[in-house]
């Protein structure tokens, strides 16, 4: 274990407070501390990352990103390549292939992306260090995810979005610290200075999700940050002490200054309730506040005698706190981000191709009459439900009205996919980018992952051979 500084001790500064209460738990939680059916989660959280890592890996935004960083090899893996960086950058490319279509776990609770910044820091720091095994890689994920949620409840959660900011941008960054100080073996002394350096180096503009690459690459960031934070705390680099206590340029000061936090969040019932187990599972390429939306479509569309070319008016309705994220001005043609983030064009394809997969979101398919057709009959109201909620009504030329109403969509909280899904979801991306037997190989490693010693190393092998563009 990293021990006490030369001038200073291994604990927290202040072991009672919601700094030290975290730091001291994350050095001190075993593996056989965690439930099963958390760890039996994380596995397929892992897994469904893993999908999304390998499906974004080529994509068209993700190619320039690997030809513009990757100037010399390291010692990291890039997925999905056959190709080596330093840590740092790879965890950034790897972190934005995650994120690369919005395929990825989200949270409407506490708006991140937790795979995309954890999982690179665990495959960068595994990379560096022979030692860490799959035990060591699922606790880590575990007490990672865990922070970054508890980080983010303290922040205020769906605020940060309202206010602009990319939320899981923000604070994914101290998640991905705390895992990869877990990695790091790092004293609750040295889990403190890297909180601290992690917290500093948070950001995220939400008006990235309009015409930008960028957007594919925030989380990336943090998991880049966090990383660093990891790595200079575990050489005795000392960051911000007491960083959620601070007053002038704290952490929970600067990011909260227009609405209210909650720094007990951070503290409260640890090793008691543990939040992985509620993190959404994707079941559409898109941004996760359109989903009540493309739930009610498929449902209007499933309906006896629906027949899209009928359809006069389209009225949407979006919860408030949501609605500046998912409904903006459209322009054709559309990048396919814009369109993932856009309640009106996915909405849309749902209508039109009851589903919402990569195939709605190749360049013909995003410029073709019947989406925009559809498009421009819609009008999009602001809701007073919560951000689970959403509406969509139909007008046919005949005059005929037929409406769905969703507060619950699929994969949220109340309706989550199953574990067995979860692997469904896994083989049909990766179909489209690997041969069988390479999918299975890391499927059964995964699923196992806390059985092998050298299952980091094995993942590692697995995950570096080139793999197939999705879109091609």
């Amino acid at each position: 274990m990293a021990g006490a500084t030369p001038t200073g001790p291994a604990g927290p500064t202040d072991p009672d407070g919601p700094t030290g209460r975290l730091v001291t738990w994350l050095a001190e939680t075993s593996i056989d501390a965690i439930p099963a059916d958390v760890t039996t989660r994380a596995r397929h959280l892992i897994l469904d990352g893993v999908g999304c890592l390998l499906v974004g890996a080529r994509l068209p935004w993700s190619q320039i990103a690997v030809r513009s960083l990757t100037v010399e090899p390291g010692s990291s893996v890039v997925a999905g390549w056959d190709r080596t960086t330093d840590a740092s950058t790879a965890a950034l490319l790897n972190s934005s292939f995650i994120q690369g279509f919005e395929l990825d776990d989200v949270s409407y609770r506490i708006p991140w992306h937790a795979n995309a910044v954890l999982l690179p820091v665990l495959l960068a720091v595994a990379g560096r260090r022979a030692t860490v095994t799959g035990t060591d890689l699922l606790r880590a994920e575990v007490l990672g995810f865990e922070t970054g949620v508890r980080v983010g409840r303290a922040l205020g959660g769906p605020e940060l979005l309202t206010r602009g900011w990319h939320s899981g941008a923000v604070f994914g960054g101290l998640g991905a610290a705390a895992a990869g100080g877990v990695l790091y073996d790092l004293s609750p002394a040295r889990f403190e200075d890297a909180l601290g350096i992690a917290a500093t180096q948070s950001g995220g503009l939400m008006a990235a999700q309009y015409e930008s690459m960028v957007k594919r690459m925030q989380h990336g960031f943090a998991a880049r940050n966090g990383l660093v934070a990891a790595t200079l705390a575990a050489g005795d680099y000392i960051g911000i002490k007491r960083v959620f206590e601070r007053g002038y340029g704290g952490y929970l000061a600067a990011f909260t200054a227009r609405h209210d936090t909650d720094p007990s969040a951070i503290g409260d019932a640890l090793g008691e309730h543990w939040y992985l187990p509620e993190q959404t599972i994707k079941p559409y390429a898109a941004m996760a506040y359109t989903h009540p939306s493309i739930d009610a479509a498929l449902a209007l569309r499933a309906t006896d005698g629906f027949d899209p070319a009928t359809i006069e008016r389209i009225e949407i309705e979006v919860a408030e706190p949501v609605f500046d994220h998912a409904v903006f001005p459209l322009h054709r043609p559309i990048e396919s981000v814009a369109a993932q983030m856009s309640v009106c064009y996915t909405t849309a394809a749902a209508l039109l191709d009851g589903a919402v997969s990569v195939e709605q979101f190749r360049p013909d398919r995003l410029d073709q009459d019947d989406v925009w057709r559809l498009i421009d009959r819609m009008t999009v109201t602001r809701g007073s439900g919560p951000a689970t909620a959403g509406r969509v009504r139909l007008t046919t030329d005949a005059g005929q009205t037929h409406e769905r109403r969703i507060e619950t969509p699929l994969g949220s909280v109340q309706r989550p996919l199953g574990n067995t899904d979860i692997v469904d979801k896994y083989r049909d991306l990766t179909g489209r980018v690997l041969d069988r037997h390479r999918q299975q190989a890391i499927e059964d490693l995964v699923l196992h992952l806390d059985e092998r010693r050298d299952a980091p190393a094995a993942l590692l092998a697995l995950l570096a051979p080139e793999v197939g563009g999705a879109l091609d």
